[in-house]
């Protein structure tokens, strides 16, 4: 016979209607079924909320592989239950910040010209080649991104508090569109030559290339270690991983490098690309915490977790 235990359900932070002040679950139940009987109960979407035990405040896993024994909640066990406010799906932030700086670069190189320049005398010159292909390149990286998020990407998380939305994605609309275009399309920018350093131009490009190729790569693997509809996590391996533990990440700070020596050394490019090297820096460590704890002795830790040799 399986075992039944009731838990009594507290609100944590703002009340929530029509929340039951004790739910009926079975030891064997899992974390998903909890969060389900919950959000029924209380009429409020399971993706607003977040259960934690009231003995030590530790987040109980929204899961199907956790039980409630695995919890460790007994009989009579207090959790509190929070309102995390209006959610958004992960997938959708994502098409959202890769939005702007997919579409902003056209939109300065062309129809936004005239207006964005307006302190150089008319008429202005036409973009240069060069600057043609850097908006090529920006354009083919973030349309790559899009494809990713759409088709290849799966999420531990399916959503977020909405109003992170706008933080999320004043990076990618700030740094990589209103800020590399402006500098970048100038009239008299380093790009505008008719004459470029062509050592840069195809060292440039052969780097972009071969680092989006990896990356995508590097996303596949990832992406096949979680079953659809899943959270569950795996050791990967494949080219990089041996080297790093987030070649994705690698690869993604090479492709910028490649586009930096394109725009012949653009100083908002290389700022983009610093500021987000740092942020995948402080990421790469936390997953390589993650893989050691999670996997034991099975996974083989790694001193570099972003750049190999490096960091």
């Amino acid at each position: 016979m399986v075992s039944q235990i009731t838990l009594i359900v507290e609100p944590r932070g703002k009340p929530i209607r029509k929340l039951p002040k004790d739910v009926t679950v079975t030891l064997t139940s899992s974390g998903e079924e909890l969060y389900s009987a919950i959000a029924e109960a209380s009429g409020a979407s399971v993706h607003r909320l977040r259960i934690t035990k009231g003995s030590d405040r530790s987040v109980v896993p929204n899961a199907k592989s956790t039980t409630i024994k695995d919890t460790g909640l007994k009989e009579s066990s207090i959790i509190h239950v929070k309102d995390l406010g209006p959610q958004i799906a992960w997938r959708t932030v994502f098409i959202i910040e890769y939005l702007g700086p997919l579409l902003i670069p056209a939109l300065f190189l062309f129809p936004l010209r005239n207006l964005i320049y307006f302190n150089f005398d008319k008429p202005l010159p036409e973009p240069s080649d060069l600057q043609l292909l850097v908006c090529l390149l920006l354009t083919l990286h973030f349309l790559k991104r899009e494809y990713e998020t759409i088709f290849v990407h799966r999420f531990s998380n399916a959503t977020m508090p909405a109003r992170n939305i706008f933080k999320n994605s004043a990076h990618y609309w700030a740094l990589a569109g209103f800020n590399i275009a402006y500098w970048v399309f100038r009239p008299d920018a380093a790009a505008a030559s008719a004459n470029p350093n062509p050592i840069l131009v195809y060292a440039g490009i052969a780097l972009f290339v071969f680092s989006e190729l990896a990356n995508f790569n590097a996303h596949l693997v990832l992406r096949d270690l979680r079953r659809p509809g899943t959270t569950e996590r795996g050791i990967p391996s494949g080219f990089g991983f041996n080297w790093v533990t987030c070649p994705n990440y690698m690869f993604e700070i090479l492709a910028w490098l490649g586009i930096y020596l394109v725009s012949q050394l653009s100083w908002s490019v290389l700022f983009f690309t610093l500021v987000g090297g740092l942020q995948m820096w402080s990421w790469a460590w936390k997953k390589e915490i993650r893989y050691r704890k999670d996997f034991g002795d099975k996974y083989k830790k790694k001193r570099t977790v972003l750049i190999a040799g490096l960091f």
